[in-house]
């Protein structure tokens, strides 16, 4: 068996316009697309995952338009407005912020979740030189 005639009918047979990146020496150009992720190219494991994901927009959105039905455009528009300004609240960059008002007004202080018990991994705590975390935070570095 010729495997060299092999090889090349497979080769030819296979598409790879999809495998090989747009550049000029035919290589990923990461300082454009930046890099590449196998895992940013996947599509949700479970048919709830994109849901859960956006469950909390699409609620906020969902009461947004009850709210201006029942009581006109402003509410809404204040309600944003305290949802915005508790957002900005924050504590310094070394230290984990609990983001209490944004809880209180969403109504998430009265109920236990599963980041409440084993702690987001996102939001870990994380100890590190607090002068340089916050000049870093505000552009000085």
């Amino acid at each position: 068996m010729d495997t060299r005639g092999l090889r090349s009918q497979l080769k030819d047979s296979v598409p790879v316009a999809g495998l090989c990146p747009q550049g000029a020496y035919g290589i990923q150009d990461s300082m454009r697309s930046g890099f590449s992720s196998v895992k940013n190219e996947l599509l949700p494991s479970h048919p709830l995952e994109l849901s859960e994901k956006n469950f909390q927009p699409n609620k906020d959105k969902m009461n947004f338009s009850t709210l201006r039905n029942i009581q006109g455009l402003h509410a809404p528009l204040k309600l944003q407005m305290e949802y915005r300004a508790a957002r900005q609240i924050q504590r310094l960059p070394f230290l984990q912020s609990s983001n209490l008002a944004l809880d209180t007004l969403r109504g998430n202080d009265e109920s236990i979740g599963f980041e409440d018990i084993l702690c987001d991994p996102a939001q870990s705590e994380m100890m590190g030189e607090p002068h340089l975390m916050v000049e870093y935070n505000l552009g000085l570095l």
